[in-house]
Formats: C-alpha cells, sequence, structure tokens
C-alpha cells in the first residue's frame, strides 16, 4: 500500500511538473475586431496545431510598457503587433529580440520570404503582416455628376464643393498638401524636410482651412460623411469599407495619395518563450494566414502572394493592392520621428492662427 501511495504522488507530482513547464505564448495587439480577428486566424490555429497554451493581452501603442519589462527583467509578453514607428525606435533602443527573413516561411511556390513581403515590412525586428491606410473618402450622393479620384480634388472647393474632414494633426494632412501641390509621392518627404518644403505645405492647407471640419478618432468620418457634415473625409481604410459593407453607406475612396502604414510582429526582448514567439511568426506571417486575415478588416496583406488568395471582390479595397498603390506614400516612420515634434508644434501654430 506504501509503494501504491508513493507511486501516486510521484505519478501527481510529474504532472503538475508537465502542465508548469508546458509551451505557452502571450500576444499582444490593439484589441477590437482587429485582434479577435488575429485570434481566429491566427493564434488559435497555431497554439491548437503547435501545442503550445496562448493567450492575449492589449495595448495602445508606444513603448513604455514595453521599456518597462525590458528594463526591469519582468517580461510578460512575447509577440507584440507594433507599427512600423514603434518598432523602429523600440529596435534602437534595444527592446525586440532579431528577426531573421530567412527564418520565415517561403511563398507556396518557393519564392523566399523577403522576396515575398512588400517593400520595406521586413527589417532587423520586424515581420509585416498588414498594410492600413489612411486616405480621402468621399460620400457619392455628394457627387453623383463626377466623382473625385485625385488628391487634388480634396483642395479642389470649387469643383468639388463641401466640408473637408481632416484629422487633427500633420501627419498625412502635410504629405497631401504637397502632392495636391504638384510635388511627385517619391520626393514628399525630402520636400518636407525642408523649411520652404514645409511652408509650402501650410500654404496649401490654407487654402481650404475655412472649410475644414476636424477629427480625433477613427470612426468620426464616417459619421461626418453619412450626416452630410462633410462631403470629403480623411479617413482609415477599414472604417469606411466597414461602414459600406455592414450599413451600405455610399461611400467611396480615393486611393490617390493613400498614406500607407506598415505594421508587424515584434518578439520582445528576454521573453522567456524565444522558440514559440519565432514559431508563432513563422505560422502568422504565411501567405494563407494573411489571406484570411484580410476580409475581416480590410487590411492590406503584407505578402504579394497572399492577394492571389483572397477573393476577387475584396481586392480592390486594399491598400496593397497593385492598382490602389499607384500613387499611394509608403509613411516615412523614421521621417514623422525625427520631425514630428517640430511638426506637432508649427501644426498646432498653424491652427490657432
Amino acid at each position: 500500500m506504501n509503494r501504491m501511495v508513493v507511486a501516486g504522488m510521484l505519478a501527481a507530482c510529474c504532472s503538475v511538473s508537465t502542465v508548469a513547464a508546458a509551451a505557452q505564448l502571450t500576444f499582444v495587439s490593439w484589441g477590437g475586431t482587429y485582434q479577435s480577428a488575429q485570434e481566429k486566424t491566427a493564434l488559435k490555429p497555431y497554439g491548437e496545431k503547435a501545442g503550445v497554451r496562448v493567450k492575449s493581452d492589449t495595448y495602445n501603442g508606444g513603448l513604455a510598457q514595453l521599456r518597462t519589462q525590458v528594463q526591469t527583467r519582468n517580461v510578460a509578453w512575447d509577440v507584440v503587433d507594433m507599427q512600423l514607428g514603434d518598432i523602429v525606435r523600440a529596435c534602437d533602443e534595444g527592446l525586440l529580440e532579431r528577426i531573421e527573413p530567412n527564418d520565415l516561411a517561403p511563398a507556396a511556390d518557393g519564392t523566399p520570404a523577403k522576396n515575398d513581403f512588400i517593400p520595406g515590412s521586413v527589417s532587423e525586428c520586424m515581420a509585416g503582416n498588414i498594410a492600413w491606410s489612411t486616405l480621402i473618402a468621399y460620400s457619392k450622393d455628394k457627387f453623383k455628376s463626377r466623382e473625385p479620384s485625385k488628391i487634388a480634388d480634396f483642395f479642389n472647393l470649387k469643383d468639388f464643393p463641401g466640408k473637408r474632414g481632416l484629422r487633427r494633426s500633420p501627419e498625412s494632412a502635410l504629405e497631401w498638401a504637397l502632392l495636391a501641390d504638384g510635388v511627385a509621392p517619391k520626393d514628399v518627404y525630402r520636400v518636407l524636410a525642408t523649411r520652404e518644403g514645409v511652408n509650402r505645405a501650410f500654404r496649401k492647407l490654407d487654402t481650404i482651412k475655412s472649410s475644414i471640419v476636424w477629427w480625433e478618432t477613427g470612426a468620426q468620418p464616417a459619421q461626418l460623411l453619412a450626416d452630410g457634415e462633410v462631403t470629403m473625409s480623411a479617413a482609415y481604410n477599414g472604417r469606411i469599407y466597414a461602414a459600406m459593407i455592414n450599413d451600405n453607406k455610399p461611400f467611396g475612396f480615393i486611393w490617390d495619395g493613400q498614406a500607407k502604414n506598415v505594421e508587424g510582429y515584434a518578439i520582445v526582448k528576454g521573453t522567456k518563450n524565444l522558440k514559440e514567439a519565432r514559431d508563432f511568426i513563422r505560422y502568422a506571417t504565411q501567405a494563407d494566414v494573411l489571406a484570411k486575415l484580410a476580409p475581416l478588416t480590410a487590411n492590406g496583406p503584407i505578402r504579394k502572394s497572399s492577394l492571389r488568395l483572397i477573393d476577387a471582390k475584396l481586392a480592390p479595397y486594399l491598400p496593397t493592392h497593385p492598382d490602389n498603390e499607384k500613387g499611394a506614400i509608403d509613411v516615412d516612420a523614421v521621417f514623422w520621428a525625427d520631425h514630428a515634434d517640430d511638426l506637432n508644434q508649427k501644426f498646432a501654430v498653424w491652427l490657432s492662427k
């Protein structure tokens, strides 16, 4: 009997030890429908396939929480969905683990990952997953005879009358002003880095300043358009797509000049689950997994081969569709990291005049 008791106790101990040592992963993203879609298409399937216990957490961006975890060596996060600008800064500060392009899955036809991801979406600390854009949306009801199609039309109050919605921020607004004033997309940040370029952008914004309705949250543009308070507005592509599909709103997109933002997965420096983190990123950035995410979010998959797997009816609404990338601006995260303070100050002064 004693031997049986001892054997039972040993078995129980071994069981507890096995549970405690079970592989796990903590994934952090932005919450809402976007994170729910990530959990459905990537996190849950990966956990089931790999036998890894996964859990989710949310954050609001920035580096404060990440920095605290790494500096105190109390790392609770493993993989974080981050915007490119934050990844650049975090990588420079040594807050992230390195990511090797060769560790990412090739395309189905064997194309190496580094050649299948769109330019700028894979770096030493990031594996891209989506591109989203800030663009100009408009109400088709207000332009039945002729719909706007160019970023210059946003600044043309004569031919396309009505109020304009803009986010209360210099980002995108200054780039669009220069585009509308004749600067080529490839030259926008070079021009905006000069004093004359900044002045030129603000002079162009002056031409519509009295017609601008300012907004601050992503839900506002669709509401402003629906209520007729503006005829065109800067907006996040996913928000407008949702209003069109879910609420049948008569909105249209101006893809010309879209400010395309890259987002991706990063691994927190000092994670105790480095292998699982790398394995998850390899799984979650496969072309077919990214293709499943697209219809749930209207964000563009970051891999070229993903587009071939997406419903043809959805593809024209994605920022990474080849037709939509013509005339697009790839948001320069390094530029804004270097110039944000100065341009935010100038923008505040301009607003107060």
